[in-house]
C-alpha cells in the first residue's frame, strides 16, 4: 500500500511544474521570508515618520516661525551629507536607479543602497520635504529581495523576481494595499506578468501586509468615512471625467518636465553636491514662511511639506467644500478654490524644490495630493454650476488621485488599485478606471516618458511596452549556443579566408594578433565584395578587409542589449569577448542563434 509520502509528493511535483518552479519552488519559501522581513523593515521606516508627523501637528503656533524655514534645510543638508558619503551613481532616483539595475546590471543592487535611501528620505521626510515613503521603501525592499538573490547565487531572472518580492512587500505594508504593491513591480517595475514570476511576488506582498495589519490594524490609509457614499456612476457622468483624465494628464507631463528641468538646473550650480539639497529645501523654508503668514498661524502645518497625508484626507472630506452638515451649500469659491488652486501649484514647485536638489523620497504622495487638489477644484466647478450634483467634489478628488497617479508613472493598472486599496471606497472605482486610463492617455502624448524613465532613456535603457520584452532581458550571452570561432592574422593574404571559408563553411572570421587578442572581424560580406576582383586576392591582406567598427559583446550583456546592437549594425554575428579585459575571444553570436533562443525561451513560458 502506498505512503502518504509517495502520494504526496508526486503530485507535488507536477503542481511545481505547471507553475513553472520544477527547479526552483525555493523561490516562493524565500519570498515568504522576504515578506516577513519586508513588514518590519516598512514598520520601522514608516512608524518614526507618522512619529514626527503627530509632533509636527501637535507644534506650539509659535514656534512655526522658526521652525519652518530651518528644520528643513538642516534635514536637507544631512541627507545631502548622506547622499555624498555614500554614493550610488547617477542613474537617477531611488526607483530608477532598481529600474536601471534590473534593466543593466542582472537585478544586483549594492547593499549599501537600501540604507542610503532609508536615511536620506527619513531626514528629507521627517523634515518637512515634499516627498513621499513609498519610494524609499521600494528601493529598500528592492536591495532586500536583489541581497537575498545574491547570497543565494541564484540566476539573474530569479534574482529580479525576489527584488520585486521586496519591492511589493514594502509597498503592501506601507500603504496596506498588497494587491496595489503585486501590480506595481508587475507593471512599473518588472514588467513580467508570467505565472512563474506572478506567484512568489503575490506571497510576499500578502504576508507582508498581513503582518503589518496584525501590528498597525486594517484601517485604510486615507479611509473615506460613512458619510463618502456615492450613487451608482451613470453613464452621463463620462465627460465630467473624462476632462478630469485630460486635465491630470497635461498636469501629470508638466509636473515630471518641471521635475527634471529643477534636477539640471540644481546639478549645474556651482556648489559643492551637500549643499543642493539645502539651497532647495531654503527656498522651500520661504514658501512655508509665506504660507504661514498668509494665513497668519491658523494651520500648525504647512500644507505642502512632508508627505501630505493629513491634508489629502481633508481633501477627500466633504465638510471640505460644504458648509452644512447635510452637504447641500457649498463653501465660498474664493477660500475653497484659491486654496485648491495655490496648494496644487505650491506642491509642485515643493517638490520639484525637494527633489530636482537632491532630497530623497517618492512621488507617489506628492501625485496624490496634486490630484486630490485637481480634482477636488474640478469637482467645485462643476458642482457649483449644477453639473452631476450627486458627485461631490471629494469623489472628484479622489478620482483625481487615480488619474495623477497612473499619469506620472503610466501605470493605469496600479493606479487604480493602489487608490482603491487606499481608500477602500468601491463606489468610485468605475470613474477611477476610466479617468486614469484617459489621463495617461493624455501624458504619453504631451511628454512619452514617465516620471521613472526619464533617465533611463537619457542612458540609452529603453523600457519596453511589451511583456515578453523582458525575456530579452533576463537572457544573456551565455544562454546561447555560440559559434566556434576561425582565428586569423592580419598579415595573412586573403586567398586563405577563402580556402577556410570553403572548407569549414564559415562567412565571419576573427581577426587577433599573435596573443590571440581581438582586433576586428572580415564579414562574408566584406570577402564578397573583394571576390569581384578576384585576381586581385591574393595580392590581398585580412589587415586590409578587416573592420574594427564592428562592436563586441560581453558574455554578461542581456539578449535585449544585444539585439540593439543586431539592430544598429547590418551584421549577422558579433565577436564575443570574455569579462577579464584581455580582449580574448570566446565565439561568435549569431542573429538566427540569438532569436531561435528567445523563440525557445517564449516556448518554455
Amino acid at each position: 500500500m502506498p505512503s502518504i509520502r509517495d502520494e504526496l509528493v508526486p503530485r507535488l511535483k507536477t503542481l511545481s511544474t505547471k507553475l513553472g518552479f520544477e527547479r526552483d519552488w525555493y523561490l516562493i519559501l524565500i519570498a515568504a521570508l522576504i515578506g516577513l522581513l519586508m513588514s518590519g523593515v516598512a514598520m520601522a521606516f514608516i512608524l518614526p515618520l507618522r512619529w514626527i508627523e503627530h509632533r509636527a501637528e501637535a507644534a506650539d503656533a509659535a514656534a512655526l516661525w522658526w521652525l519652518v524655514p530651518i528644520v528643513p534645510v538642516v534635514g536637507a543638508f544631512l541627507a545631502g551629507m548622506v547622499h555624498y558619503y555614500i554614493p550610488s551613481g547617477g542613474e537617477g532616483p531611488g526607483v530608477t536607479k532598481v529600474m536601471y539595475s534590473i534593466h543593466r546590471r542582472k537585478a544586483r543592487i549594492p547593499w549599501y543602497l537600501g540604507i542610503r535611501k532609508w536615511v536620506a528620505s527619513t531626514l528629507t521626510i521627517g523634515s518637512g520635504g515634499s516627498a513621499g515613503a513609498e519610494g524609499p521603501i521600494v528601493t529598500i525592499g528592492a536591495g532586500i529581495g536583489s541581497i537575498a538573490g545574491q547570497l543565494l547565487r541564484v540566476s539573474p531572472q530569479n534574482t529580479a523576481t525576489l527584488l520585486g518580492c521586496g519591492a511589493a512587500a514594502g509597498l503592501a505594508s506601507v500603504f496596506n494595499a498588497p494587491i496595489a504593491g503585486v501590480f506595481f513591480v508587475m507593471e512599473i517595475l518588472l514588467r513580467d506578468f508570467s505565472l512563474r514570476t506572478f506567484t512568489p511576488i503575490v506571497i510576499a506582498s500578502v504576508i507582508s501586509a498581513a503582518f503589518t495589519r496584525a501590528v498597525l490594524g486594517n484601517d485604510a490609509l486615507f479611509a473615506t468615512g460613512a458619510d463618502f457614499s456615492i450613487g451608482a456612476f451613470h453613464w452621463t457622468e463620462i465627460p465630467n471625467y473624462l476632462i478630469l483624465g485630460l486635465l491630470c494628464g497635461t498636469a501629470a507631463a508638466l509636473f515630471i518636465r518641471s521635475l527634471y528641468f529643477a534636477m539640471d538646473r540644481f546639478s549645474r550650480l556651482p556648489v559643492h553636491p551637500v549643499l543642493r539639497p539645502a539651497i532647495g529645501a531654503a527656498v522651500l523654508g520661504l514658501l512655508g514662511l509665506a504660507a504661514v503668514r498668509v494665513t497668519a498661524g491658523d494651520s500648525l502645518m504647512v500644507p505642502f511639506f512632508g508627505n501630505g497625508y493629513p491634508v489629502i484626507k481633508e481633501l477627500m472630506s466633504p465638510e471640505m467644500y460644504y458648509e452644512d452638515v447635510a452637504h447641500t451649500i457649498l463653501s465660498p469659491a474664493g477660500t475653497v478654490l484659491l486654496f485648491l488652486v495655490a496648494l496644487a501649484l505650491l506642491k509642485g514647485i515643493a517638490t520639484c524644490l525637494t527633489i530636482g536638489s537632491g532630497g530623497a523620497g517618492g512621488m507617489f504622495a506628492p501625485s496624490l495630493m496634486l490630484g486630490a487638489a485637481i480634482g477636488g477644484t474640478f469637482g467645485y466647478l462643476m458642482e457649483s454650476l449644477g453639473w452631476f450634483p450627486s458627485a461631490s467634489p471629494a469623489h472628484y478628488a479622489v478620482v483625481g488621485m487615480a488619474a495623477m497617479v497612473a499619469a506620472t508613472t503610466h501605470a493605469p493598472l496600479t493606479a487604480i488599485l493602489i487608490v482603491y486599496e487606499i481608500t477602500q471606497s468601491y463606489e468610485v472605482i468605475l470613474p477611477l478606471m476610466l479617468a486614469a486610463v484617459i489621463s495617461t492617455i493624455m501624458a504619453r502624448i504631451v511628454y512619452r516618458e514617465n516620471v521613472y524613465t526619464v533617465r533611463l532613456t537619457d542612458q540609452g535603457v529603453r523600457v519596453g511596452a511589451m511583456s515578453d520584452h523582458t525575456i530579452l532581458r533576463r537572457l544573456t550571452v551565455q544562454d546561447v549556443p555560440l559559434v566556434a570561432p576561425v582565428f586569423v592574422h592580419p598579415q595573412e593574404s586573403a586567398q586563405r579566408l577563402l580556402e577556410l571559408s570553403e572548407k569549414m563553411s564559415v562567412s565571419d572570421f576573427i581577426v587577433t594578433d599573435r596573443a590571440d587578442r581581438y582586433l576586428g572581424l572580415v564579414t562574408g560580406a566584406d570577402l564578397k565584395e573583394a571576390l569581384i576582383y578576384r585576381e586581385a586576392i591574393p595580392l590581398l591582406q585580412v589587415d586590409e578587409l578587416q573592420r574594427s567598427d564592428v562592436p563586441t559583446v560581453r558574455s554578461d550583456e542581456t539578449l535585449d542589449v544585444v539585439l540593439d546592437k543586431f539592430s544598429q549594425h547590418d551584421q549577422q554575428s558579433f565577436a564575443v569577448l570574455d569579462d577579464s579585459g584581455d580582449r580574448r575571444v570566446l565565439g561568435l553570436i549569431t542573429r538566427s542563434r540569438l532569436m531561435h533562443r528567445y523563440q525557445r525561451a517564449l516556448d518554455e513560458d
